[in-house]
């Protein structure tokens, strides 16, 4: 089994004596997994196991599953509605005398719907079973094609979001690289920072400034935004390797992505890091909006 996609569609089709049996399945987003279903007046007796059937098969969705029941007439003896066949050759006569219209022929009047009826088939216990048990062969068989259709949809998901962790590891490598998180540079820095407040006022206490300058220095530090950064990305990717739902945690992780980028750029003090925080942004926004997508 693979990761899917909550999006698809599949149709079934099966033929036996007693009728010819249709399921359509949709499958859409859902937070959680919600099936409806739609059957043929007097089939209520399959819900239960059609529902079942399809809350064993999958995790998340909005599933609407169709279900059209075509029972054969199995030679059964055509009835006549005389007290309707009465009337409407009553009507046709009326309209000869009167407008001179051709008289209503019988193969004419018998092909008028609601003349000639076929009585639907009345079934016992045994092709009620045996019923049964090919709608929810059908079912079975529209079930599997709808999980097909979204693991297709899955895999070429699940390239989506490897290749947007693959640049949320690039922006990470290059914040990592920036020139202006060197030793050397935080120290130029800093060093005019003091200086410019010293120059400012003869009252400052330059070690009390170097002290302070040190301890600012140390909370814009994003080193750990950027291990917590990398250790998202090694998790986002062992989960789009398994074969279970796993649309939740990793929308949980896109969350996190989200909070280590806003951390990085709100401690930034450089131009050139705050350009990468921003555009980890954008790739975090287009990761979490496919993410909706899985299952």
């Amino acid at each position: 089994m693979a990761l899917q996609s909550m999006t698809g569609f599949a149709r079934s089709q099966a033929d036996i004596s007693l009728a010819s049996i249709v399921w359509e399945i949709r499958s859409v987003n859902g937070r959680s997994l919600d099936v409806r279903l739609r059957t043929p007046q007097g089939y209520d007796w399959i819900d239960a196991d059609a529902r079942k059937a399809i809350q064993q098969t999958f995790a998340r969705g909005n599933i609407q599953a169709s279900l059209t029941v075509t029972q054969h007439a199995m030679a059964a003896n055509p009835v006549v509605n005389e007290d309707f066949l009465k009337d409407v050759a009553g009507l046709a006569k009326r309209l000869e005398k009167q407008f001179g219209c051709k008289p209503a022929s019988a193969d004419g009047l018998l092909a008028l719907k609601g003349v000639l009826e076929l009585p639907e088939t009345v079934i016992g216990d045994v092709e009620k079973d045996m019923l049964g048990t090919a709608i929810l062969g059908a079912l079975d068989e529209a079930l599997a094609g709808l999980t097909m259709a979204r693991e297709a949809e899955g895999a070429a998901l699940v390239a989506i979001l490897s290749e947007k962790l693959a640049e949320l590891e690039i922006l990470s490598a290059r914040a990592e690289a920036d020139p202006s998180r060197s030793a050397e540079a935080i120290r130029q820095r800093l060093s005019a920072q003091v200086q410019l407040l010293l120059d400012g006022s003869s009252q400052l206490d330059e070690t009390r400034l170097s002290q302070e300058a040190a301890f600012l220095a140390t909370k814009a530090d994003i080193r750990e935004e950027l291990d917590r950064l990398n250790t998202h990305i090694s998790a986002s990717r062992e989960l789009l390797s398994g074969d279970r739902a796993v649309g939740r945690k990793l929308d949980f992780i896109a969350q996190e992505f989200n909070r280590e980028s806003n951390t990085l750029c709100s401690k930034s003090n450089a131009t050139s890091i705050t350009a990468v925080g921003l555009e980890m942004k954008v790739v975090i926004d287009q990761f979490r909006e496919q993410v909706q997508n899985l299952e």
